[in-house]
């Protein structure tokens, strides 16, 4: 496999490299994937939660937010057994603000870096072809006219072999950034609108 990269040319340490970067960043979605699998799940459970807390058992109601495996579950847990304990005012609002922070960055980890491959790949895939088209023209230049088109042809079509390749590499990379990054949004949305529920149940004059 070394060989067939090395017989592209000057293009094939770039083109390994690409190709370590592509099988690195499809596993970083995959695990992205399973890892944001839960985040946008729960809903059901989290308006049971708020319904038995509306109903007067905060106990009940934090138990049922802990049964659930999303980080608005997580949250609104926390925020119900604060609110069991008496806290509230800006202090808690801080506090949950500080955990949803959290919990966002969490879903957001190694999203940067996908983009950043996504970003880099072509760049890569360019100097590759620069260079292999400086290569081939110098070749050109040392035959002093004698190489056949040919030769000059599969000189370019080698060089032009890593830009396809950054394509490839850049192309699954952004899409998956851009497609995971709406899910984390969508999850942290969740949360805000949990403790929303929540707080607006909590300032209800009691009856």
């Amino acid at each position: 496999m070394l060989d067939a990269f090395a017989n592209i040319g000057t293009g094939g340490p770039i083109i390994l490299l690409l190709a370590f970067m592509s099988v690195f960043s499809l596993a970083l979605i995959v695990y992205k994937i399973a890892q944001l699998a839960p985040v946008t799940k729960g809903a059901a459970t989290r308006d049971r939660a708020l319904a038995s807390f509306e109903a007067g058992n905060p106990e009940d109601a934090q138990r049922t937010a802990e049964d659930g495996s999303a980080p608005a579950d997580r949250v609104l847990a926390f925020a119900i057994g604060a609110l069991r304990k008496g806290r509230s005012g800006p202090a808690l609002m801080t506090e949950l603000m500080r955990r949803g922070n959290e919990e966002l960055a969490q879903m957001n980890s190694h999203i940067r870096l996908l983009e950043l491959i996504a970003m880099i790949s072509p760049l890569l895939g360019l100097l590759g072809t620069v260079l292999g088209m400086i290569q081939s023209f110098q070749e050109l230049e040392l035959a002093e006219g004698a190489a056949n088109a040919s030769v000059l042809a599969g000189g370019i079509w080698q060089a032009l072999l890593t830009t396809a390749a950054g394509l490839l590499v850049a192309i699954p990379a952004a899409v998956g950034a851009t497609l995971l990054s709406g899910r984390a949004e969508r999850g942290a949305q969740m949360i805000e609108g949990a403790i929303a529920q929540l707080m607006l149940i909590a300032d209800q004059p009691s009856k």
